[in-house]
């Protein structure tokens, strides 16, 4: 089974970018949108296509030809270009096939060697609860599997001061992960050719560098951008009041699947909607209504009595 990585980051934050320092020889870049590469060089690339089918040959014929690392660029628009290919067209079945493309390809990497390392660049979004993630389409899909615990490695982009690094342990308001002991800093430069050798070193791969050699380039390729601290006082109570929103939403989300499902494995979108509403009326409606405090009469025209303090003397 080879390694798959996520690396999640907003556009011209430096994911492709990050790919400079292979060798021609060395990687195999799926291309789902065509677009050049923003630096020089001549790779092995798919071009303009988003069919698992495709996908998943081009990548056996890529480690076939003696490739140990491969990245599909631009991932998300595995998803957004066929939606956008069927948008006019109805029914549920064409989200089926989105997801069934989307999750060949994760699975595909499963039957891969495990000496090759697939790397999956997107997009990403922040949701309600300020948590960014992974850039998906339709509200159903993100809440059927969390897409970040199929892989072990997250790293999130992160451009500071005209910088451009990765992120590699969670903030609290990322997915960002990976194994304990692997990168030394919470923020690296956005080399994925050191994040290539420095894997390669974790997990014993062969033809990996020393673990002087990787100590020596970690020296050079860790990043300015400080970790966090925690949050204390009214800012951890907004957080926490947001966190229980979120469960809370999610939870009637989940009841409402639940109700309009029936024993069916696919449902209407409009339909597990309609049932959310319909609960929250539910609940609003059984609420106790609170009774309200009075209130003092400011306005009223008797005159106030102002008290005399008398100090008295024995």
């Amino acid at each position: 089974m080879a390694n798959k990585i996520l690396i999640m980051g907003e556009s011209g934050t430096g994911k492709s970018t990050s790919m400079r320092n292979f060798g021609s020889d060395e990687i195999a870049i799926v291309n789902p949108v065509g677009k050049p590469l923003p630096f020089r060089g001549k790779f092995d690339t798919l071009n303009g296509a988003t069919e698992s089918r495709k996908i998943t040959q081009f990548m056996d014929k890529a480690v076939a030809d003696g490739k140990k690392v491969i990245v599909v660029d631009d991932f998300q628009y595995i998803l957004s270009v066929p939606y956008m290919n069927r948008i006019k067209e109805a029914g549920w079945d064409k989200w089926n096939d989105f997801g069934d493309n989307y999750f060949t390809i994760l699975n595909h990497v499963n039957e891969m060697p495990e000496d090759v390392n697939v790397y999956f660049l997107t997009h990403t979004e922040t949701l309600e609860n300020g948590i960014t993630t992974i850039k998906l389409i339709g509200k159903l899909l993100r809440e059927k599997i969390t897409i970040e615990g199929l892989f072990t490695i997250v790293l999130q982009t992160q451009v500071n001061e005209g910088n451009y690094y990765f992120l590699t342990q969670n903030s609290g308001k990322n997915t960002v992960k990976s194994p304990m002991g692997m990168f030394q800093d919470y923020s690296i430069e956005n080399d994925l050719k050191f994040v290539d050798d420095v894997i390669r070193n974790y997990y014993g791969m062969d033809g990996a560098k020393s673990d002087d050699e990787i100590k020596a380039e970690t020296e050079t390729k860790a990043g300015d951008v400080e970790k966090p601290r925690a949050r204390k006082g009214r800012n951890a109570r907004h957080d926490d009041e947001v966190r229980e929103k979120a469960e809370e939403e999610m939870k009637l989300h989940e009841e409402a699947l639940e109700n309009v499902a029936n024993g069916r494995e696919e449902v209407p979108f409009d339909e597990v909607v309609a049932e959310e509403e319909r609960l929250k009326a539910e609940r609003q409606a059984s609420e106790p209504e609170k009774e309200e405090t009075p209130v003092e009469d400011t306005d009223s025209e008797t005159p106030k009595v102002r008290k005399r303090r008398v100090r008295t003397v024995d």
